[in-house]
């Protein structure tokens, strides 16, 4: 094949998959293949289980304080390697080098947290419930997890789930992107390094055999995936129905609401930003700028402007151009069908991001910033979720039309205003209805010690990723009843020698 062949991590053994189909890694800068990811399947999956239910046990039993000690040691590897972690990151995704240390970082957020476990995971206590009578709980580890992580994240999503889950004592099983297996393996290499106990982290490579695997697999206890909302409710029915506690965060169709009073000062950086950033590949970009009340007049002139003079390139040699390419020729293709259809339904396209190419890297898979305006509620464009570098522009008379406009959308991810005014931040902040919500914020996505918290078709769950409610997921309840009998109180009861 010519290329290496990403290696599985099973029971901490680095191992070769059973698989005879694999799938091409590039680096999407340039188009050139640079790995082989398998395409594992039942075997493969099985074996990586069992290793983890044979770890369980032990692991579970060590003492949080100590669990926590291993991820202490991992966070400060992941520091030490940050700049080799993102240059790997570049390469297989396309990222510019600041996006992916701020992914990292992202991600380190979430091991940094879980360093303070023993203090997380503590239950509750109420003495003399009545009758004498004290309660406690205590939360206690499910068994073996499973993680299912998408492309366009994988230096950050991965650290949502395997480090809650076992600094809460579970044992894991990670199946990354095929796209993006690269930056999973270097997590492995840390994890190693860091010491964590054979068979505590396994590392799994393939599509959706190794999913499907993983959903009705009888140890697998819990079910953490992140992707688009078909697959998402998916995952979420099929794990559901054997017996697993499932997190699935879906898609998004996120808003920027612009009213006349907005701070243009946020505004056009804000918007660039989120649309743009990461070549729009993110569940958090805005996708809707509706403006409110003409406030287009004032900020589009500007916002043109500003992308006309973003540089479009690749991002594997150390460059830092603003943005870089998407993941594949596929997912360009698709972008492109989509700007083709915003034409085809009448909205009027003010920046074309197509054509664009890297002078020394003709073969990437470049689509620059697209900007359409004229766009009516109805037109695909301002529905579906694109996942890449298009920015839709709806014009509307009121911050209600907006609203309304916005809880229209099955999704609900994440909506942003921008105004000076306190009645219209508050009445947004109440009325809208995305789990996630950023007042004069470009991109509303929370920090590690609070979850993650998509609404409607963009969450398949009851507990999201991220804060309490990561830990709460990764968790069961155990509650203890206890009445202390003192010397004769068993004659109270009847049960006293005398009876």
């Amino acid at each position: 094949m010519g290329q290496s062949v990403c290696k599985q991590f099973i029971g901490g053994e680095w191992c070769d998959a059973a698989a005879c189909e694999f799938f091409e890694v590039t680096n999407s800068s340039t188009g050139e293949v640079i790995a082989q990811s398998p395409l594992s399947g039942v075997p493969d999956v099985n074996a990586a289980v069992a290793a983890a239910a044979a770890a369980f046990p032990e692991w579970a039993a060590t003492p949080v304080s100590r669990r926590a000690q291993y991820l202490f040691r991992y966070k400060v590897l992941l520091e030490e390697h940050l700049d080799d972690l993102a240059a790997v990151l570049c390469l297989e995704h396309g990222k510019t080098r600041p996006e992916a240390i701020g992914e990292l970082r992202r991600g380190l957020e979430v091991v940094d947290m879980c360093c303070g476990m023993p203090m997380l995971m503590k239950g509750d206590t109420l003495d003399d419930l009545g009758g004498g009578v004290d309660y406690q709980t205590t939360r206690y580890p499910l068994g073996v997890c499973a993680g299912i992580t998408p492309f366009n994240f994988p230096g950050m999503i991965p650290h949502w789930m395997f480090p809650v889950a076992i600094a809460c004592g579970n044992t894991f099983v990670l199946k990354p992107s095929q796209q993006t297996p690269l930056t999973a393996i270097r997590f492995t290499e840390l994890m190693i390094e860091a010491g964590f106990p054979a068979g505590v982290f396994n590392l799994v490579h393939g599509a959706k055999e190794a999913v499907d695997t993983l959903l009705v697999h009888p140890d697998v206890k819990a079910v953490s995936f992140v992707g688009s909302t078909p697959v998402a409710q998916y995952i979420y029915a099929t794990a559901a129905v054997n017996g697993k506690r499932v997190q699935a965060a879906g898609g998004a169709k996120n808003h920027f609401v612009v009213m006349p009073d907005a701070p243009l000062e946020l505004v056009v950086p804000n918007i660039i930003s989120s649309a743009f950033g990461c070549a729009g590949e993110r569940c958090m970009a805005v996708a809707n700028v509706i403006a409110v009340g003409g406030s287009e007049k004032k900020f589009m002139p500007l916002l043109r402007a500003a992308v006309q003079k973003m540089t479009i390139g690749r991002t594997d040699q150390g460059s830092e151009p603003d943005m870089g390419p998407v993941i594949s020729a596929e997912h360009r293709a698709r972008i492109e069908g989509y700007i083709e259809a915003g034409v085809r339904e009448g909205a009027n396209l003010l920046e074309d991001g197509r054509g664009v190419t890297a002078p020394d890297a003709p073969d990437g898979f470049y689509i620059g910033p697209t900007i359409f305006d004229g766009v009516k509620p109805e037109y695909t464009i301002a529905q579906d979720e694109i996942f890449g570098p298009v920015l839709s522009v709806l014009e509307m008379d009121s911050l209600d039309a907006a609203i309304d406009h916005i809880n229209a959308s099955p999704f609900g991810n994440a909506a942003c205003v921008y105004t000076r005014s306190g009645p219209d931040a508050r009445a947004f902040r109440s009325r809208v209805n995305p789990g996630m919500v950023g007042i004069n914020v470009g991109v509303p996505a929370p920090v590690a010690c609070f979850p993650f918290s998509g609404w409607k078709d963009s969450f398949f769950g009851d507990l999201h990723v991220q804060g309490h409610e990561g830990i709460l997921f990764y968790t069961q309840q155990k509650v203890v009843l206890a009445r202390w009998l003192v010397r004769g109180a068993l004659d109270t009861f009847g049960c006293g020698s005398g009876s």
